[in-house]
């Protein structure tokens, strides 16, 4: 260690545990999660689950012990499914601590010692080295050339020098050029350094912003909302039915024990106590899907709100690019060299000037890069390194000494007219390089210049401008596309959703890349323009807009403003800790999950773990996908209730004694929720997924027409049951053979009613052969239990069924099969309603 850490000695490990136990973990506190305790609080106060133990009760009450306990084995197990699923989406939000705080080289005790970042206290001394994340705020001891990377708290994509022993203003503001505070979360990239830890966790400059993001109330997904509406409703209109249907039948019949099983099944029947589950488990098993395509998922109900997304705005660098440096070219005296040939002589000296001026261990991308091609090319240094002069304000170069087997020779490469004018080139051939730079600069390429200058004598110095210094040409870098956006821009086209390209790097560049991924390179956007606006006017800008180049941080929360004020639904990506204010004010905020901060993450509905923007895409397609199946299994909520409630009431209202009772529909409810939470969730994607316009925001999950359209299809269902139970008093059945034939029947509608809502086509071929084991088994396992409760003595007992003849069950068969050809042919009318 060059800087001398001996001169201090650090803290004591019984000073650092008492720091520690004062100031706390240096970490940012983890967000409330909910222990399995309140999520059984939270499922057991369902009023489904009321209704079971009420039913339950009442069967103890009337002597049916054994009835009492199938019921509460059905709640019980109803419970238990919620409390799984639920506790599946506490999880997703755990697997965020694994990007954890970094670990720190510390002086203890005199002696050095690598930490976990997390036990950093105020007064401890780190020791940092070129490549290292900060990791607590601290102020600069000493230190050799230190320049860090701020970006992630001011935007500002150029390293700033630091500095010892300089006057300041007492203010440790991130951003200052030669002052000697240094914030967690900023990356050295030149230069090694000591410095002592000013504040940790909440009380550092990322920890401050954190905080202030916590005052910020989300607002409540529209979905959530929608659904809550509907539950709400349907739970009132139940518990007034079952309230009234008790006291009617009370009064009538004489026996209030029956009339409460009566009003209990009634109220069940009309409960769509599926709903909260069915939003649970799509969210929870949508979060797994798309944690494959490589996004975590902190806030699940923002999956269904990216499926309706109609504008993405996207980070170039590392997002749309390789996040990269790849040498593209090279020139020197009016020849150019690109990639697939070999370089010659004059290329050779430019590559190999530039390999000697760049860091021997390198950890910047550009210095990556030289080296990566000079290891290509066969080109090596030779020699020993004397002395490292890094980049100064009054001189953008980087300048290299070295003692090789022909004497000493400076090595610089930095900005074009840096180079130029320390070569002293002539008036015109700076403007013929000035030239050069800005076409290199068209195509989307950063530039540096490299030159050299042997020292006469061998001895160690940096030549003055227009001492020996040959100008020897040009290199240019670029951050590679990555080979999938393109396409995936060109999907997301056809899906109806605008890409918008934002980067804090020149318009040029900015436009030869937006011509490389597929984007309009017609207007562009400045930050410095953006800040001459109004916001009437940057809303009408960002309507045609799809450049956005020189952005600041600050910018990006301005730019989230306009799009939604415009309508539309946005998603936004980000890194930095500034950015976190525009992804906490984005529909869908996006976080990046490899060089991302974890106030980005703690601010993000969903953390690119890959940093890839076809893991956006994909997680899109799946968002559209996943809103399909919703409102496929709502569908079938709202439709199959209607055969249920209508079967509970019709008894009642001719004369009959209660066809389904609390237990049947209890056994109902085991073939509804798995239905309509894990078959639908399993449904593959619409061949039309990503070829239709989003879903246009505040539309209801279920629309109007949709809505009718389920509601005809209960209609129906019911007139297939009903059509059943006239039969069966036709042919005079008595009250347990009466209760299998409708029972039968509802059972087959229900797998009907699943089947022709698999799927928006119109063929029942076509639902048939759509893949899903799912289906299949929750079929087989209802056919199974049915026919276990008709032919198995004492499950028919227990469901108080009577026996069926060949003539009973072809017609529930029968009855079964004409609703899904009726359906099926009803279809095709309201196919334009159901895919909205």
């Amino acid at each position: 260690m060059t800087v001398n850490p001996r001169t201090e000695t650090g803290l004591s490990g019984i000073e650092a545990a008492r720091l520690l136990k004062q100031f706390g973990p240096n970490e940012l506190p983890s967000p409330e999660r909910r222990n399995i305790f309140r999520i059984m609080l939270g499922v057991a106060g369902q009023p489904m689950f009321a209704l079971l133990l009420g039913g339950a009760l009442v069967y103890i009450a009337l002597g049916e012990g054994v009835d009492a306990i199938v019921l509460a084995l059905f709640a019980t197990l109803s419970v238990t499914i919620g409390i799984v699923q639920e506790s599946r989406s506490e999880k997703v939000l755990e697997s965020l601590r694994s990007l954890a705080s970094p670990r720190a080289l510390v002086l203890r005790d005199g002696a050095e010692q690598r930490i976990a970042g997390r036990e950093l206290v105020p007064g401890d001394i780190v020791i940092l080295s070129e490549g290292d994340r900060v990791p607590a705020d601290v102020l600069l001891l000493s230190g050799e050339g230190l320049r860090v990377d701020e970006s992630l708290l001011t935007g500002e994509a150029v390293p700033v020098r630091k500095k010892t022993n300089v006057a300041h203003p007492g203010v440790a503001i991130p951003g200052g050029e030669d002052l000697p505070f240094l914030f967690a979360g900023t990356l050295i990239v030149q230069g090694q350094g000591l410095a002592r830890v000013t504040a940790t966790g909440l009380l550092s400059e990322m920890g401050k912003i954190g905080q202030a993001l916590r005052s910020i109330n989300l607002e409540e997904p529209r979905l959530k909302k929608q659904l809550g509406w509907l539950v709400r409703d349907f739970t009132v209109v139940g518990l007034a039915v079952t309230g009234l249907v008790t006291l009617l039948l009370g009064l009538t019949r004489g026996s209030w024990l029956e009339a409460a099983l009566g009003g209990i099944a009634l109220g069940m029947s009309v409960l769509p106590e599926e709903i909260p589950l069915v939003l649970a488990v799509f969210m929870a098993m949508g979060a797994w899907r798309i944690s494959r395509a490589g996004v975590l998922t902190r806030r699940a109900t923002a999956i269904e709100t990216l499926g309706s997304a109609t504008v993405l705005c996207a980070d170039k660098t590392g997002t749309l690019t390789e996040n990269r440096m790849c040498l593209m070219l090279m020139a020197a005296e009016g020849v150019l060299w690109r990639p697939g040939t070999h370089p010659d002589g004059r290329m050779e000296d430019v590559l190999r000037a530039a390999l000697m001026a760049s860091a021997v261990h390198p950890t910047d991308p550009m210095d990556r890069a030289i080296h990566e091609a000079a290891r290509e090319t066969g080109i090596v240094s030779r020699g020993s390194l004397i002395e490292a002069h890094g980049v100064r304000h009054d001189r953008p170069a980087v300048i290299q000494i070295w003692r090789e087997e022909s004497g000493v020779t400076v090595y610089a490469k930095g900005a074009p007219e840096a180079i130029a004018e320390l070569s002293a080139l002539p008036p015109a051939v700076r403007a013929t390089l000035s030239g050069e730079a800005d076409r290199f600069a068209a195509e989307g390429l950063r530039l540096l210049a490299v030159a050299v200058a042997p020292i006469q004598g061998g001895s160690a110095g940096i030549p003055p401008a227009g001492g020996g210094w040959k100008f020897l040409g040009l290199i240019g870098f670029t951050d590679p596309v990555r080979a999938a956006v393109p396409p995936a821009i060109s999907e997301c086209h056809s899906a109806g959703i605008r890409v918008i390209m934002i980067t804090g790097d020149y318009p040029a560049t900015a436009r030869a890349v937006a011509g490389e991924v597929g984007l309009g390179t017609d207007q562009i956007l400045t930050g410095a323009e953006i800040d001459t606006m109004s916001d009437d006017m940057l809303r009408a800008a960002a309507r045609t807009t799809s450049i956005f180049a020189r952005i600041r941080p600050q910018q990006k929360l301005r730019l989230v403003e306009a799009l939604k004020a415009n309508g539309d639904v946005v998603a936004m990506t980000g890194d930095g800790v500034n950015d976190a204010p525009a992804i906490k004010a984005a529909d869908i905020g996006i976080a990046m999950g490899e060089r991302g901060t974890d106030v980005a993450r703690e601010a993000s509905a969903l953390v690119l773990l890959n940093d890839n923007f076809t893991s956006i895409v994909a997680a899109i397609r799946l968002g559209r996908r996943i809103h399909d199946n919703l409102r496929k299994a709502i569908t079938y909520i709202v439709a199959v209730h209607v055969p249920i409630a209508g079967l509970a009431l019709l008894p009642l209202l001719i004369g009959l004694p209660p066809m389904l009772l609390p237990i049947h529909i209890a056994l109902l409810e085991m073939v509804i929720d798995p239905a309509c939470s894990v078959v639908f969730e399993a449904e593959t994607e619409e061949h039309d997924v990503m070829r239709r316009p989003p879903r246009r925001p505040g539309e209801p999950v279920l629309p109007r027409g949709v809505a009718l359209w389920a509601v005809l299809e209960g209609l129906v269902a019911l007139a297939a049951v009903g059509l059943a139970l006239g039969l069966g008093m036709w042919e005079r059945l008595d009250e347990p053979a009466l209760r299998a034939l409708v029972f039968t029947t509802l059972v087959l509608a229900n797998i009907g009613l699943i089947l022709v809502n698999r799927g928006f086509g119109t063929a029942l071929s076509d639902a048939l052969a759509r893949p899903n084991p799912s289906f299949w088994l929750l079929a087989g396992m209802a056919a199974s239990v049915l026919a276990a409760t008709l032919f198995w003595a004492p499950a028919r007992s227990l469901f108080a069924f009577g026996a069926l003849n060949g003539w009973t069950l072809a017609t529930s068969l029968g009855a079964g099969i004409a609703l899904m050809i009726s359906l099926q042919a009803l279809k095709a009318r309201f196919r334009k309603a159901r895919t909205g």
